[in-house]
């Protein structure tokens, strides 16, 4: 099913996209601010001119004037088919454009954080929580910092669908967004699975590049179960989920402080912080730049997962204000 211009396409597609991952109908007023956070800039009118086309092709349907519309099953199957080159690298686009929205101030813990938005059969959530909080006390994920949502109740961007609960983590963009604020410019370039030895990182054993996948890598090695994270709290061995950064060299200082005040707010993340131009685990680094690990997020959604308790996952998925955030220990 094609359009009159692949830049028409483009536009109707990104449309789909922000419609397929609603969990209910969208105005033109709220589809048009959902993509400026895509980065790409369509007014409200011309939002309503793209959807008029897409209910004369059957991919949207109007719900009602208030209501907005809605994705057809014709529509999300041409999402799932269309523009594989303009889903590739989707999920790099996603990290630049939450690390540029971060404004948490780690001086006064306020601001917005971007977080993970895991959804649990609400029958086994105690369950996962069981499997999951030793990961938290751990230190293996970000921030022991959680969120809990029921059925029907709204958490970052997404409506709770019956029979389901939610729970955000804090995902590690937010290492991302703070550098930034503090003007430092860093490249992500992959995320991978992190052999640990004897509680120490050894070596990144798989890695996705993030400008060429439309998925996010942790979603894949959880489902695909290349994790081991329960192992490493019996044993010290194991494999979690673990990110590739890379910052200027000139930077180093500054990112251990801001790593450090971070860490005060209940937020880690910095797993890793090398040495100048030289490899951290076993990835190489450009001349006069510092290769970062940071953690995985997802690392106690995965040990629930290698308990037989399944998810579903949306990495990367929103911001939270951090004062809505409360510590695991206390559900």
């Amino acid at each position: 099913m094609s359009f009159e211009t692949p830049g028409i396409e483009r536009k109707v597609f990104s449309i789909l996209k922000v419609l397929g991952s609603a969990q209910q109908a969208q105005g033109a007023r709220v589809i048009a601010r959902s993509l400026k956070d895509l980065g790409i800039d369509l007014t409200e009118r011309a939002v309503r001119y793209h959807l008029r086309m897409t209910d004369e092709k059957g991919l949207t349907r109007l719900v009602g004037r208030r209501d907005g519309r809605v994705i057809t099953e014709l529509g999300q199957i041409e999402l799932n088919k269309a523009l594989v080159n303009d889903k590739v690298g989707f999920a790099f686009s996603r990290i630049e454009s939450l690390a540029f929205r971060t404004n948490f101030d780690f001086t006064t813990h306020t601001g917005n954080i971007p977080v993970n938005i895991s959804l649990f059969d609400k029958q086994v959530f105690s369950k996962a929580l069981k499997a999951m909080k030793p990961v938290f006390k751990a230190g293996l994920c970000v921030s022991s910092l959680v969120a809990v949502a029921k059925e029907g109740e709204v958490i970052g961007d997404i409506i709770v669908p019956e029979g389901k609960t939610a729970l955000a983590t804090v995902c590690s963009i937010v290492v991302n967004g703070t550098l930034l604020k503090a003007g430092v410019p860093v490249d992500s370039r992959f995320g991978g699975i992190l052999q640990i030895q004897n509680l120490q990182p050894l070596r990144f054993t798989e890695l996705i590049n993030y400008a060429g996948t439309s998925l996010d890598p942790s979603e894949i090695f959880i489902r695909a179960n290349m994790t081991n994270v329960s192992k490493i709290l019996e044993t010290g061995n194991g494999e979690i989920l673990a990110n590739f950064r890379e910052i200027p060299a000139i930077c180093r200082p500054l990112a251990a402080e801001i790593a450090a005040k971070l860490k005060n707010a209940g937020i880690g993340g910095l797993y890793l912080l090398g040495n100048v131009s030289e490899p951290v685990c076993e990835i190489g680094v450009e001349l006069n730049r510092v290769g970062i690990v940071l953690i995985g997020g997802l690392n106690p959604v995965a040990a629930a997962y290698e308990a037989g308790i399944e998810s579903d996952n949306h990495a990367m998925s929103a911001l939270m204000d951090y004062r809505k955030l409360v510590k695991v220990e206390q559900l």
